[in-house]
């Protein structure tokens, strides 16, 4: 079992940036592929981006370019660090684990979709 807790989230406003933090505990971290997620008000839950257990990263466009990734193996804690936060960023925001491994984006969605997950943090965004 994987028990997984979101942090870091709050309201900013536009421009800003602000990092997200997901603690985990319970089974060995490293061999993990992680995710996040996040839904906006109405919307169905999306992927954000992940990474794998071997740290290669993946991001849908939104996020290329404006969020990062990162795991910390020694803390057991994966980050997304969001920069220029836009009005559509506002959702909460989930961390995922997973221990399958993956070897693509669409298979590491799938996998954490069915994995472990926390129980989200909001994210708003004002103008």
């Amino acid at each position: 079992q994987v028990q997984l807790v979101e942090s870091g989230g709050g309201l900013v406003q536009v421009g800003a940036s602000l990092r997200l933090s997901c603690t985990a505990s319970g089974r060995t971290f490293d061999g993990l592929a992680l995710g996040w997620f996040r839904q906006a008000p109405g919307k169905v839950r999306e992927f954000v981006g992940g990474i794998s257990s071997n740290s290669r990263k993946y991001y849908v466009d939104s996020a290329k370019g404006r969020f990062t990734i990162s795991r910390d193996n020694a803390k057991k804690m994966m980050y997304l660090q969001m920069n220029s936060v836009q009005p559509e960023d506002t959702a909460v925001y989930y961390c995922a684990a997973t221990n399958a491994f993956v070897s693509s984006m669409r298979f590491l969605t799938e996998a954490l979709r069915s994995g472990y997950w926390g129980q989200g943090t909001q994210v708003t965004v004002s103008s």
